[in-house]
């Protein structure tokens, strides 16, 4: 018995369809679905931006997603130790260059369309930096963040004297043992830094006074488990100053201002 299928010209039947079996990618068109075509997706206009959030993602994809889980549960769990202890304290440290002539980035209405602030112009004759560096803690508990700026940029001695400031003021205010929370600078991980650290807290152990450091070092390529990093952007924008640049004076302080915390001299490199 011959089959009604078997008498269609091979060139109008229909070709077979196969089900994608792989994990979901919701409105990404498969490979060689459409050879005219180049891959992308059918999402709603604006959804690629939406998208863009994986690039950092897809920055970490040479490193294990257990590893990287693993250091963010250490994160936390160091977290609620520090908060269920008592004379203990955790705080989020990072670096961060303010530039006196690049301006950011801001979103204004006008009459006439988008308005952008002009970078300023480098001036010869101004000896002063372009750009100030400055080491800032974030403690969540109570809401505080401490600055201090740097007569020249981050490095490892730097490192140590910001440090020790932090431990000598905490201890002045009873705090036995901070929860350092950074990344993996250089200026972090040297063998100076890190020495410096255990024998701080040696010493502070031997006297019983002063304040311990306990240092959690964050995944690489990971600012989003930093939360002070956003925190320099709205520095940034709160103390801008479209007309004229700033001297470095004006710009310390107005910093200093937005973050509420007392302007001290720069820190200066620490010999070993």
């Amino acid at each position: 018995m011959a089959y009604p299928c078997n008498n269609v010209p091979a060139r109008v039947r229909p070709r077979p369809q196969y089900l994608d079996t792989r994990a979901a990618g919701a409105g990404r068109a498969r490979a060689r679905a459409e050879r005219d075509r180049p891959l992308g997706g059918d999402d709603p206009a604006g959804a690629a931006a939406a998208g863009r959030g994986l690039e950092a993602g897809q920055a970490l994809v040479d490193q294990s997603r257990s590893r990287l889980r693993a250091k963010k549960r250490r994160r936390d769990r160091l977290i609620r130790l520090a908060r269920g202890r008592p004379n203990w304290a955790f705080g989020f440290q990072d670096e961060v260059w303010f530039s006196r002539l690049a301006q950011p980035s801001l979103h204004a209405w006008a009459a006439d369309g988008r308005l952008r602030l002009a970078t300023h112009a480098a001036d010869p004759a101004d000896r002063e930096p372009k750009a100030l560096a400055c080491y800032g803690l974030w403690l969540p508990e109570p809401g505080r963040t401490l600055l201090r700026f740097v007569a020249g940029r981050p490095v490892s001695g730097v490192t140590r004297a910001f440090l020790g400031w932090i431990a000598g003021r905490l201890a002045a205010e009873g705090v036995r043992v901070l929860v350092l929370i950074w990344d993996n600078a250089p200026w972090h991980v040297s063998r100076e830094v890190r020495t410096w650290i255990r024998e701080h807290n040696r010493r502070v152990k031997a006297a019983g006074a002063g304040c311990r450091l306990l240092v959690c070092r964050l995944p690489s390529k990971s600012p989003w488990l930093n939360p002070i990093e956003p925190r320099w952007a709205h520095g940034e924008r709160a103390v801008v100053e479209p007309e004229r640049k700033l001297t470095g004076a004006e710009l310390s302080q107005r910093l200093c201002d937005h973050y509420r915390c007392q302007l001290l001299p720069p820190l200066a490199q620490q010999l070993p």
